[in-house]
């Protein structure tokens, strides 16, 4: 099991080349993937991408990637043309406008003017960056996953434990279930003996309520499946990328126990219903957190 909150580093440091990739991840429904990243990588964004894609199926990861190249390449200038223009004519103006100004425009100057004379941007990766970028890629995802997984361990734990406390909870409704319907004839019959005083009633009619009312009350199915939903739980948990599954399955213990309470007519029994659906609650937050 995974969490899908994690951090990891990778580092390259060879041949003049550093690379340092971080990886930071955070609770997200979908897997969402943002990259920030050299110019000379744009070109690579989706093989970065597809890399975290192998390792994650959930969550928002932001990628920061720098890179240092200390290697001596040849340096290529681009020259804007039009630019240089521009700007060789704007000084022909301020040199009518203002004659008796000194002119010291001179094409040193006009080299230095912005935009005129640039560095040639690289026209992508050369195969040693590449090796670069995947080795630092790679370095950040383990100790991401590394990260991923013993925090994962940690709420699978916690899920596990809470699930003991449902389990307790929904043993403690199946244990006083059965006496309620016998206390609800007790208390009707009770209460019409006090109301017809000697009158004498239909005993016939009684039962006939208490078994409307025991039909309605019923929850043993609910309880079946809330029992059959913790066997599910316990097992989804043995496997790695359980988020979604366990999402589902927090729903459905949120239908049953919901029900539990709507059909209950005894105190004892609507107060383990409520703790009941704390303790789901408290799984629900924990299940936002598994990939």
């Amino acid at each position: 099991m995974f969490s899908m909150t994690g951090y990891g580093k990778g580092e390259y440091k060879q041949d003049g080349i550093e690379m340092t990739v971080e990886i930071k991840t955070v609770n997200n429904r979908y897997l969402d993937i943002s990259v920030k990243s050299p110019k000379i990588l744009n070109a690579y964004e989706e093989v970065i991408r597809s890399a975290v894609r192998r390792k994650m199926t959930r969550g928002h990861a932001d990628i920061f990637i720098n890179l240092v190249d200390k290697r001596e390449k040849p340096k290529n200038l681009y020259i804007d043309a039009p630019s240089a223009k521009s700007w060789f004519e704007a000084a022909a103006r301020l040199r009518e406008m203002f004659p008796s100004l000194a002119d010291d425009f001179t094409l040193s100057s006009l080299m230095k003017s912005p935009d005129v004379v640039r560095q040639e941007e690289a026209q992508g990766a050369d195969e040693a960056l590449i090796a670069a970028l995947n080795a630092a890629l790679d370095g950040a995802l383990d100790s991401l996953n590394a990260m991923r997984l013993k925090e994962g361990k940690k709420l699978e734990e916690d899920m596990l434990a809470r699930m003991e406390e449902l389990e307790k909870l929904v043993c403690a409704i199946a244990a006083r279930a059965p006496f309620v319907a016998a206390e609800y004839a007790k208390r009707l019959e009770e209460r019409m003996k006090e109301l017809l005083s000697d009158v004498k009633y239909d005993e016939a009619r009684l039962l006939t309520e208490v078994a409307v009312f025991t039909d309605k009350s019923n929850i043993d199915e609910e309880l079946t499946r809330l029992r059959s939903h913790i066997a599910q739980f316990r097992s989804i948990c043995k496997e790695e990328r359980v988020g979604r599954k366990l999402d589902f399955l927090v729903q459905e213990f949120n239908r049953e126990a919901n029900t539990v309470c709507s059909k209950s007519n005894d105190l004892s029994v609507t107060n383990s219903g409520l703790a009941l659906k704390n303790e789901i609650e408290k799984v629900r937050e924990q299940v936002q957190n598994v990939e």
